[in-house]
């Protein structure tokens, strides 16, 4: 009896001939040949800048902000124009929200959290931070800080740091510091 509600006819069915060509269809091989592509072959050399998915980036220290435990004292990476730049456009994308535009910690944001406001990055203990310890805290967070480790690549998390250590600069900077052109620049300038 409950032999009989199984149906075997389905099972002993040879599968459609048309879903041959799903199994047996054309199709590049890795070190085949292929006409269609540069040079005739399948697999292509990586674009310029291509990073492989499966190998480690970069060193520990500029993918942790450690050395040997020891936080590091400077940004790993070559700070440029290039790298302050794209510091200072993800610092108003995802710090400022929160630490403010000159990163004092005065934002919209800021002063509606009653518990715990953002601190100000320009003074201590913030400021007094050591740079891979900065980072840490960009990539992990901190607190009620979230991690913006999805958001912000390495380098991105690195230029978001060098940035901060330019913001602070510029916070403090006197006038009689700056160079003999720039001084006479910005007395040009003033009313």
């Amino acid at each position: 009896m409950a032999l009989a509600g199984c149906r075997t006819e389905q099972t002993l069915v040879a599968p459609d001939p048309h879903l041959d060509r799903m199994v047996d269809q054309p199709k590049a091989m890795p070190y085949g040949e292929s006409p269609a592509l540069p040079r005739g072959m399948t697999m292509q050399t990586p674009p310029e800048g291509a990073v492989p998915f499966d190998t480690p980036e970069t060193s520990s220290l500029v993918a942790t902000g450690t050395s040997g435990g020891v936080y590091a004292d400077r940004v790993p990476i070559p700070v440029d124009r290039a790298l302050l730049e794209t510091g200072r456009a993800r610092f108003e994308v995802f710090c400022a929200t929160c630490h403010g535009m000159l990163g004092d910690g005065a934002s919209v944001v800021a002063s509606h959290m009653e518990l715990r406001k953002p601190p100000s990055l320009l003074v201590p203990p913030a400021s007094t931070d050591a740079i891979g310890e900065q980072f840490h805290t960009v990539v992990n967070g901190y607190g009620l800080m979230p991690s913006y480790r999805v958001q912000l690549g390495i380098h991105d998390a690195w230029a978001v740091v060098a940035y901060l250590g330019a913001l602070r600069l510029s916070q403090r900077a006197r006038l009689r510091d700056l160079p003999a052109d720039v001084r006479e620049r910005l007395a040009q300038e003033a009313p």
